[in-house]
């Protein structure tokens, strides 16, 4: 009977690290998922606080998940900027703030570096604080460090993009379709960090956006805009010209999995009741989809 019994449990164990291995270290906890989707803060948002207050703020706005953004100070008694560098003791005292309010972070960015050694400290930093992925818009002779790396670390790349610049034809992270044709034959976990407010103010549709980089998403900064200009400016989830019920249609078509940050980046000062309504709307789009 005891040879049955240790035999049962050796099978047991290995029942779980089968499916532990099944499970992909870059995957968001399920617990942290709103509405279907994993939200929360791009903790630039909230850019005239520290960090410690950014994570209070998100959590006050209802999100689960938040994206670092580099050199962020810590808190008021912590003169530390956010990123590569953070002493070990800092890092801990941030995963516990983080633990205090239920919170995962995700993503950290927007960064980038000059040269591998750059990039190395960057991938390191974000494995000491189990990170999911970063976002950069590098140059394409930077791709195959990346490349490298991704598979060193097992830390995603999200390439991000601002609005497209005329005068600059260099700048080529603006144009999904220049990332995918650049991306597609890389590491899959490099890929897009969509920024769908910025697509509206290079006069592209963001559905169109999503669409072309279909199993290349890796995160998104989501952003309804007050209207379809470069001078568009963030209004919460559903008041504005981005048509988020759509984006949101389409990231759920694709079964999207990562994170999306809300970036807003208006009423500076006081934002959190925003944050909340579009943390609201996702909430209520899942509700919705369940009838």
């Amino acid at each position: 009977m005891k040879l049955i019994v240790k035999i049962q449990c050796v099978l047991a164990a290995a029942a779980l690290l089968c499916c532990a291995s099944q499970v992909s270290s870059a995957d968001i906890p399920e617990e942290c998922s709103i509405g279907g989707f994993f939200i929360g803060s791009q903790a630039y948002t909230f850019n005239r606080f520290t960090l410690f207050e950014a994570i209070e703020k998100n959590a006050m706005a209802g999100g689960k998940v938040i994206e670092f953004f580099p050199g962020q100070k810590i808190s008021k008694e912590i003169d530390q900027g956010v990123g590569p560098g953070m002493s070990e003791e800092n890092m801990q005292k941030v995963k516990d703030k983080l633990a205090q309010h239920g919170m995962k972070v995700v993503n950290f960015g927007v960064t980038g570096a000059g040269d591998e050694a750059g990039y190395r400290s960057i991938f390191e930093f974000c494995k000491k604080m189990d990170i999911r992925a970063f976002s950069c818009e590098p140059p394409k002779d930077h791709l195959p460090i990346l490349d490298k790396l991704v598979k060193e670390y097992d830390v995603m790349v999200a390439i991000h993009n601002h609005p497209r610049r005329p005068n600059d034809p260099d700048y080529w992270v603006w144009d999904p379709v220049a990332v995918f044709n650049a991306v597609k034959d890389l590491d899959p976990r490099i890929g897009a960090a969509a920024d769908t407010g910025h697509w509206v103010r290079s006069g592209l549709n963001p559905v169109y956006g999503l669409k072309v980089l279909e199993g290349r998403l890796i995160s998104s900064h989501m952003k309804d805009l007050h209207e379809f200009s470069a001078g568009g400016h963030d209004v919460p989830y559903g008041q504005g010209v981005s048509n988020i019920p759509a984006i949101l249609d389409e990231l759920k078509r694709q079964g999207f999995k990562g994170n999306i940050s809300i970036e807003y980046e208006y009423n500076w000062d006081n934002s959190v009741p925003e944050v909340a309504q579009c943390i609201g709307f996702v909430r209520g789009y899942g509700t919705a989809k369940k009838y």
